[in-house]
């Protein structure tokens, strides 16, 4: 480690700028470490929001972390506003420019609107979630637009605090993400649990809060849930020059120029964008060692790794997702829990434990 690195900033206070921090401490970095938060909450486990946070009675502790050991001074409530990558600056809306010899760029992604109407919800930081479990309180009639994870952990939620919920989706719920046998499972359990699922090529929210159907149709509730992806938070880089297609560009050990590091959802390798928390801890640790070693720090190996809960059912995956055709069942079967493997044409493999219990490291060599 040179010794000319005296002061690194880390923007972004979620689980890629708080592993950034930590793993730049763990390496030996025992110099002035500062790290800006646009929310005034501490770190904070992004996967609760939806889970158990949400549940009327639930755990209000479920999202919290561990308190930090990086020793960092941390700006909370205050956004980045601009960066001036010739005279190393971060500026903040406060008017704040801090100074770095090194930085890790970790502003994440907010969610993605349908629209500007003040009814629609969506669940992205704590407090959206707060806010989404004071109105389930009231049980009111909820559409949730969006089939993928977060919607179907959201609608699965709202069934459980009591409330009548309709998930609008774009073709089956959840078929992008894992595929037509897994989509069909969950699909199934949550039709068991009182889920109303409506297909549609497309949807629009209208004032009323209603969901217009591209075929017609309407879905009218007492509260519209939107989850139909993310956006990277970029915009405050406008004018440095890092930023193209909307997402920041790295090479392989997540840096975007040798003094700037990028990780977890507003990062591209290529052109893809893994916003998973298990890739925001895994891109954290290898820019952060990359800003301090350069090229003798190790590439980021993806080991895709994803996991939900949801109308009673818990699956891990590893490797390559979505999965086409039937499973292989090395554990269980078809009626029940189990351990099941996809193989692909390369050799590799997913493996996927569905309400099995088994060590993440063992699920791993299942897929290998």
């Amino acid at each position: 480690m040179t010794a000319r690195i005296r002061r690194v900033v880390v923007v972004g206070n979620g689980i890629a700028g708080l592993t950034a921090a930590d793993s730049l401490r763990d390496a030996g970095f025992d110099g002035e470490l500062t790290i800006v938060g646009d929310e005034p909450h501490p770190a904070y486990s992004r996967p609760a929001l939806s889970k158990a946070l949400l549940l009327g009675g639930g755990d209000l502790s479920a999202h919290e972390l561990p308190p930090a050991t990086h020793g960092a001074e941390e700006l909370l409530g205050v956004r980045a506003s601009g960066l001036d990558v010739e005279r190393r600056l971060v500026r903040l809306a406060d008017g704040t420019a801090l100074p770095y010899d090194r930085l890790v760029i970790a502003t994440g992604s907010r969610a993605r609107r349908l629209s500007e109407l003040p009814g629609e919800f969506t669940l992205r930081g704590l407090d959206d979630a707060l806010a989404l479990r004071d109105r389930l309180a009231g049980r009111p009639d909820v559409a949730v637009v969006g089939g993928g994870p977060l919607g179907m952990e959201i609608a699965s939620a709202c069934l459980a605090s009591g409330c009548r919920v309709t998930l609008v989706s774009q073709g089956p719920p959840l078929i992008e993400h894992l595929g037509p046998y897994l989509s069909e499972v969950f699909a199934e359990a949550a039709r068991e649990r009182g889920l109303t699922i409506v297909e549609t090529a497309a949807a629009r929210l209208e004032p009323g809060v209603r969901v217009r159907l591209a075929e017609g149709g309407v879905v009218e509730a007492g509260l519209v849930v939107s989850a139909v992806g993310d956006v990277p938070n970029t915009e405050w880089l406008a004018g440095s020059g890092l930023t193209g297609g909307g997402a920041l560009r790295v090479c392989s050990r997540g840096l975007v120029r040798p003094d700037i590091a990028a990780a977890g959802d507003l990062a591209a390798y290529g052109k893809r964008r893994v916003p998973l928390w298990n890739s925001a801890i895994e891109q954290a640790r290898v820019a952060a060692a990359a800003l301090l070693r350069g090229d003798e720090a190790p590439p980021l190996r993806f080991r895709p790794y994803f996991w939900t809960e949801q109308f009673g059912l818990s699956l891990k995956a590893v490797g390559e997702l979505p999965v086409r055709g039937e499973p292989e069942y090395v554990e269980g079967g078809p009626a029940g829990a189990g351990l099941m493997r996809w193989s692909h044409g390369d050799g590799s493999g997913t493996a996927v434990a569905l309400n099995h219990r088994i060590p993440i490291p063992r699920l791993r060599r299942a897929a290998a």
